[in-house]
């Protein structure tokens, strides 16, 4: 793979950091506000500043540069943590794709998925697109198969549906509630288009089910293919293009 360059006409900071796979351009508006990006050794004040082809870029003193998109979709299993590190020692999803002791290109998780949680996890290290995924404005549907203890009763589904308190600010629903194989009804389908830290399992436990196995199916649209537990690949370039669509307004 090439390593992307500065165009002749220049980049305007926040797109190179994205780019770069510093955060999102949102972010690097904030980081250029507290001064703490620079261009050959000055510090940049105005956001449309532009980078031109030869220039060093640096934040908190750390050189930054252009990296080549990675776009992967992993099959994340049980037992190891949606984050690029952890101080504590526990296996990170970065070890389970082999990037647990040098990540080059930047990638990180979109989003999180509980430690016991199972199923679909994008990586990649395109901050802007990352962001945009994970911003609820978009809705970008995100789809789980659910195993209770106990059967969920139909009148449950339009609860779900309808919304329940969690405990937050404001009830927490579903997109959609479903039997994901009817008349069984320990396994639902759940559509969400937000992602409240442990929002599925909270959601049960205000219905009185203790959730068994929480499995992410799809998304975005991304499915596993196919792809065994704990296996990786990359997005093909309509899933990319795919993605992009959906958060282009």
């Amino acid at each position: 793979m090439s390593t992307p360059t500065v165009p002749d006409d220049g980049m305007r900071i926040n797109k190179y950091l994205s780019r770069a796979g510093v955060c999102s351009r949102r972010t690097a508006d904030t980081l250029v506000a507290a001064r703490r990006v620079a261009i050959n050794g000055e510090v940049v004040t105005a956001h449309g500043t532009q980078v031109q082809p030869g220039d060093t870029v640096a934040v908190d003193g750390e050189p930054v540069g252009l990296q080549e998109k990675e776009y992967l979709v992993l099959n994340k299993p049980a037992g190891c943590i949606t984050t690029v590190r952890d101080d504590r020692g526990r296996q990170t999803v970065m070890d389970v794709i082999g990037r647990g002791d040098a990540n080059p290109t930047g990638l990180a998780p979109v989003g999180r998925l509980d430690r016991d949680t199972t199923g679909v996890l994008l990586l990649t290290n395109d901050g802007d697109l990352a962001h945009r995924l994970m911003h609820p404005s978009y809705e970008i549907d995100k789809i789980y198969f659910v195993q209770t203890k106990q059967p969920v009763k139909p009148h449950q589904l339009d609860l779900l549906r309808r919304g329940v308190d969690i405990g937050d600010d404001r009830p927490a629903r579903a997109a959609d509630a479903a039997y994901v194989q009817p008349p069984q009804k320990e396994w639902i389908a759940l559509k969400l288009h937000e992602g409240r830290n442990r929002q599925i399992r909270r959601m049960c436990d205000a219905l009185g089910h203790h959730v068994r196995t929480l499995d992410r199916v799809q998304f975005g649209g991304i499915t596993l293919q196919g792809l065994e537990r704990g296996a990786v690949r990359s997005l093909t370039e309509q899933e990319i293009a795919d993605l992009r669509n959906r958060v282009s307004s």
